[in-house]
């Protein structure tokens, strides 16, 4: 065995005491080392025969991985409240797009659309019933909007008390809307036994009103762009159109469309009741 002159670093919970041996090579990965210390060592003597090998330390390595540590626990956060038992016919809305283009899919479901705030007490109450319903009736919709990130959204709708809800369903549009507490529950579910049922409406999903639409766009606040609906004018073309062919028609062919006798006036009640009179002082 080479002995090897070399200086050995040994902790201590005091401080670091060296030991010297004379050498001659010193293998860089790992140290032949055999001396007996005379120094103690937690109160004890030192003897240490065979390699030993040397572990690297390194502050910046340790100080990153003790934050990659905090940074990985971190992550990891506890739901919210109301995302809390949500079910898999609950949504939250994302804004003011995302709830017309919500309520246009439904097509004939039942959509219920649920107001809330995250510091309001009574929202926090009626959630957990709210996901139970959602849960026995899995053909209705439930979107949830929250106050605190929409404000503005709710101000163009009109939605000022909280807990607060809408129902809507297909050609219908808006059917009823109310505010309840865990305490009027039992309007909140009259209201979903009563326009829970099935049902097939004629004609495309409505959505919103027309003024709400409106309100929507005019917001500044919010990224929505609506183009209101031209049937009116339309109709008004379609019939000065019918009126101007009935005129050309009526006057290529005059006898084509003899007029219609105009009705006779019906007596006033007054009247005949004095015609009767005179008759009677007429006869005496």
């Amino acid at each position: 065995m080479v002995k090897s002159m070399a200086k050995v670093l040994i902790p201590s919970p005091l401080n670091y005491r060296t030991f010297s041996k004379k050498s001659r090579c010193i293998n860089p990965n790992s140290i032949g080392i055999s001396l007996s210390a005379s120094n103690n060592f937690f109160g004890r003597n030192i003897s240490v025969r065979g390699p030993l090998s040397i572990p690297k330390f390194n502050i910046r390595n340790s100080r990153s991985a003790a934050t990659t540590a905090q940074m990985s626990i971190g992550i990891r956060k506890a739901p919210k409240w109301w995302e809390k038992g949500l079910q898999p016919n609950m949504k939250e809305v994302t804004g003011a797009q995302d709830l017309v283009d919500s309520l246009l899919n439904a097509g004939d479901k039942l959509v219920v659309v649920d107001f809330f705030s995250p510091g309001c007490g009574g929202c926090k109450a009626l959630h957990p019933k709210i996901c139970q319903l959602a849960e026995m009736n899995p053909d209705v919709q439930f979107l949830q909007v929250n106050y605190e990130e929409h404000k503005s959204m709710c101000y163009s709708l009109n939605v000022h008390v909280l807990p607060f809800f809408r129902f809507y369903r297909g050609a219908e549009g808006r059917l009823c809307s109310f505010s309840c507490t865990n305490a009027t529950i039992k309007k909140f579910k009259d209201a979903l036994a009563k326009y829970g049922a099935d049902c097939c409406s004629l004609g495309p999903a409505k959505g919103l009103e027309e003024k709400e639409l409106l309100a929507l766009a005019a917001n500044k606040d919010l990224s929505f762009a609506y183009t209101p609906k031209q049937e009116e004018p339309v109709l008004v073309a379609l019939q000065e159109d019918m009126t101007n062919k009935t005129s050309r028609t009526s006057l290529s062919h005059p006898n084509a469309f003899p007029p219609l006798p105009l009705p006779r006036p019906l007596p006033l009640a007054s009247t005949s009741h004095k015609v009767k009179q005179g008759s009677k002082s007429e006869a005496c």
